[in-house]
């Protein structure tokens, strides 16, 4: 399972300033700001920014200045996978380690979507046992507790994010986990392609 919540998008038309730097090309720009205050680009401007985009990574760093921030919640197996994008990244998460004892244990907490029935009825037992845990914890302080509900969380415990990163960035994880065994990667290609001009910018990438 994985959600992407409070996107934004940012900084459009100032990376789309950048990218007619190299020819001093700003009289050509057509782009303008609509009623909604959303930046709009011109016909000029898209196709530019479209041909850049398909000249490959030494052409299209203007890219890596349309910042993009978004809150995903998504298991702990799958943030092992998203670490691995370190540059052009920030993020900063719920804490597991200070409140991980905060709530009671419920499936809600956990990516349990593709467990059969069998593996959903032993892993009721798990969530059954670290909330007993938790409740030792709660009661007596004891450190050996807390270590208990942190080595025995399994992976599919939740974690939100709040995650900022570019379009280059959102461009090499496109192109490198849209056929991904985990459903998690095409949910998070699916909200790529929603973003303002990705399915023209990000979309001409990989030619």
């Amino acid at each position: 399972m994985l959600t992407v919540d409070h996107i934004s998008v940012m900084n459009l038309e100032n990376a789309m300033r950048g990218a007619r730097n190299p020819l001093n090309s700003w009289a050509r720009s057509d782009s303008h700001y609509d009623e909604q205050g959303s930046y709009i680009l011109g016909e000029n401007d898209l196709s530019l920014a479209t041909r850049l985009c398909a000249a490959g990574t030494d052409h299209r760093k203007f890219i890596r200045q349309i910042l993009v921030s978004m809150d995903i919640t998504a298991p702990m197996y799958w943030w092992k996978e998203f670490d691995t994008y370190k540059v052009g990244t920030v993020a900063n998460s719920t804490s597991t380690m200070h409140k991980i004892h905060a709530k009671a244990f419920e499936r809600a907490d956990f990516s349990c979507d593709h467990m059969t029935p069998e593996t959903l009825a032993h892993f009721d037992g798990t969530i059954a046992y670290l909330e007993q845990v938790r409740g030792r914890y709660l009661e007596t302080k004891d450190k050996a507790h807390w270590y208990d509900l942190i080595q025995l969380l399994p992976s599919s415990y939740n974690q939100m994010r709040t995650v900022t990163l570019n379009y280059e960035v959102l461009a090499n994880i496109y192109y490198a986990r849209r056929s991904h065994k985990l459903d998690e990667w095409h949910t998070l290609c699916g909200v790529i392609l929603t973003l303002p001009y990705a399915q023209e910018l990000i979309g001409a990438c990989e030619r």
